[in-house]
């Protein structure tokens, strides 16, 4: 059976090169107040840094953080879902467009934005791939460096595919919600991933369920060790 593992930020060697980033993307969809569950809650994680939303006319309404009611969310989804593959989750807080903002200093081969979104410079992705590696693609981003001579910064772009199996959650957890579809779920101590659910043709993607987990096989934990690309570590997770 392969063998899978949860990718985390090797934050000695990402502070040893000394970089500094801070951004958001360029869009995204708001929060939701749901009037079924009462919750008002969105998501992270679902990032599609490959979208480009200018050409909705109303562009202007996805770039502002803010809850709203179910109806609206609603709307504004739809509006968005024709530039994604069909059947990609959508929930509050998917974000689309270039990660905008500030980066200063230098930067390893891999970083990463708040611990779960991954960045790369040009060349490791291009050695990635170069390897066979399936999965990640570079987005260009839109950081903005005060220093002359800046590096290249690219957002790699992964779907949320797979999910943890239930063996791993509380047995007594309630339902998503029928109307908004929140799951009231924290990050579990021992994280088992559901094999049945996991995709064969990629070496690295999100959870679909937990998409702030960061998911690789065997042979991206090889090959980026065999390439001596810091930014990472890897923590092999059970399967079931």
């Amino acid at each position: 059976m392969s063998r899978y593992f949860l990718l985390d930020e090797d934050k000695a060697a990402t502070a040893r090169h000394g970089g500094e980033l801070d951004g958001m993307h360029k869009w995204r969809l708001p929060g939701v107040r749901c009037h079924a569950c009462g919750a008002t809650w969105s998501s992270v994680g679902h990032d599609h840094p490959e979208v480009d939303l200018s050409g909705i006319t109303e562009h202007a309404e996805f770039e502002r953080p803010r809850p709203e009611p179910f109806t609206e969310f609603v709307r504004l989804r739809e509006l968005a879902r024709p530039f994604v593959p069909p059947g990609t989750p959508l929930p509050p807080g998917t974000t689309f467009g270039p990660l905008v903002g500030r980066a200063s200093g230098r930067f390893g081969p891999i970083d990463w934005l708040g611990g779960i979104r991954l960045l790369m410079q040009p060349d490791a992705l291009e050695r990635l791939q170069a390897e066979g590696i399936r999965g990640p693609r570079g987005c260009r981003t839109e950081l903005r460096f005060r220093q002359k001579n800046p590096p290249e910064l690219l957002e790699i772009q992964l779907n949320p595919l797979g999910r943890l199996h239930l063996d791993c959650m509380p047995p007594d957890h309630p339902p998503p919600c029928a109307t908004c579809g929140r799951l009231n779920l924290r990050w579990p101590e021992a994280p088992i991933l559901d094999a049945a659910s996991l995709p064969t043709e990629l070496d690295l993607f999100r959870l679909g369920n937990f998409a702030t987990m960061l998911i690789g096989t065997e042979r991206l934990v090889d090959t980026v060790s065999r390439l001596q690309l810091d930014g990472i570590t890897f923590r092999e997770l059970p399967i079931r």
